[in-house]
């Protein structure tokens, strides 16, 4: 549950939310705690909702997309967003080490890290960017569209991150923390 805003429960919950809640249930098999957080608010739920399906039909793998989310919690500091997606990440073929390289920027694909490193510069400095990084992330084979999308993962994570931090979101999935790295209990 989360202790600053409510997480709704969906056997009660009416309306366009508890519509969207069902979506959710059909779709994943269960309701993740963000979602109850977000079905406070219809329209941020469908925002969020909708955002993700556009994001998903992009150019980049579902994989490269839990690489930059996890890269994007980590500088956002979100411990649930960190859980939610190592747990998804697995799902999509990382394994533990490349979970904990990609918090970090890093990856042993050149391609991927410069990537990942673009999206951690664009969350930390919140868009402003240099020209030098916009130079690297071209340099690493991303085209114009690409940095577009790869600030399109920046604008859906750091929704998120934002949302969990407001509402302090209990963590519903194997629980990571920013800032640790290896084994956790």
């Amino acid at each position: 549950m989360s202790t600053r805003i409510e997480t709704l429960n969906p056997e009660t919950t009416t309306g366009k939310s508890k519509e969207l809640f069902d979506a959710v249930q059909n779709k994943l098999g269960f309701i993740p705690n963000l979602i109850k957080v977000f079905g406070n608010s219809p329209v941020t739920l469908q925002s969020y909702l909708s955002l993700g399906e556009l994001n998903g039909n992009g150019n980049f793998s579902n994989k490269f997309r839990e690489q930059l989310a996890l890269a994007i919690a980590e500088e956002n500091t979100c411990n649930y967003c960190l859980s939610a997606h190592t747990a998804i990440g697995k799902m999509n073929g990382l394994t533990e080490s490349e979970i904990e390289e990609n918090r970090q920027g890093a990856s042993s694909d050149a391609k991927v890290q410069a990537g990942l490193q673009f999206a951690k510069s664009v969350t930390r400095n919140r868009g402003n960017v240099t020209s030098n990084d916009i130079q690297a992330v071209k340099e690493a084979g991303y085209n114009d569209g690409d940095i577009l999308e790869i600030v399109l993962n920046v604008v859906a994570n750091t929704l998120t991150n934002y949302v969990n931090h407001i509402a302090e979101t209990e963590i519903d999935f194997p629980k990571v923390e920013a800032g640790k790295f290896g084994v956790q209990a």
